[in-house]
């Protein structure tokens, strides 16, 4: 998805989007459920914008009130998938498996790449096989595709 595609996913979740300049150093962007709003780091080159939003889209569309490690390994799992479409992966990582060329050629940071490859895909022997961010594939099922 690109930045346009996300910003009609934020509203048609009613969610506005703003950028601001934030003190903290760390922070790059959050959701407040209860405003009903997305804030980004004013700054951030527009890879960085593109996948803190769909990060920040995904604790909305989860519902998330507060960012705790299950709720933020949730929100980098569905951003990831919005993100990176698996064929785009396949085609990108037979060209160059290196995270830094993968996320340079689907315009997406390293995280994102790395969240995709640790929580989107399931390997077995040669194979590589897409999970669903929301069921994952079966080991069971995963096995029988690969024989």
């Amino acid at each position: 998805m690109r930045i346009r595609e996300l910003l009609l996913e934020a509203a048609a979740l009613g969610v506005s989007v703003h950028v601001q300049h934030f003190d903290d150093s760390d922070l790059l962007g959050y959701y407040s459920r209860e405003e009903a709003r997305i804030v980004l780091r004013m700054g951030m080159t527009v890879r960085e914008t593109r996948c803190v939003l769909a990060h920040e889209i995904s604790h909305a569309r989860l519902g998330h009130e507060c960012s705790e490690g299950a709720e933020e390994r949730r929100a980098d799992i569905m951003a990831a998938s919005m993100l990176i479409r698996p064929e785009d992966y396949a085609r990108a990582e037979s060209i160059d498996p290196d995270p830094n060329a993968l996320a340079d050629e689907l315009d997406v940071t390293v995280s994102v790449i790395r969240d995709y490859q640790a929580m989107c895909l399931q390997r077995l022997g040669s194979r590589t096989y897409g999970r669903s961010w929301r069921t994952g594939l079966s080991g069971a099922l995963a096995r029988q595709l690969s024989s």
